[in-house]
């Protein structure tokens, strides 16, 4: 990549508008589902499925079904997105909200 596509890229991903929202995980062969929410919905699988894939993500019950039927049995869902630009104060407590929402609706464990 030349010097100045790279400074061109960054420059761009600088810019960009990250997209708050609610996502889940599901596992197609137990049928288990993890719902999280994030501030930035583009980078929060990448990161979840690393430290899967390291074997130190933090909530077990996901972490031990990552291990027992592999990574090829999860699936990655973004299932709102909030718009944090109407939410200048409390946007932490909405996520948390919509997050509680849907972990009830789908019976989903939490992440």
């Amino acid at each position: 990549m030349k010097p100045e596509d790279r400074k061109a890229a960054v420059a761009a991903y600088k810019e960009r508008k990250a997209v708050a929202g609610v996502y889940v995980v599901r596992c197609a062969t137990t049928g288990q589902q993890w719902a999280g929410s994030a501030p930035d919905l583009a980078t929060i699988w990448n990161r979840l499925s690393f430290t899967l894939r390291q074997g130190v993500d933090p909530h077990r019950s996901l972490q031990t079904a990552w291990r027992e039927h592999g990574a090829a049995s999860f699936t990655f869902e973004i299932v709102e997105r909030v718009d944090v630009e109407k939410l200048v104060y409390g946007r932490e407590r909405a996520l948390r909200e919509r997050r509680d929402h849907w972990r009830q609706t789908l019976h989903a464990e939490p992440i």
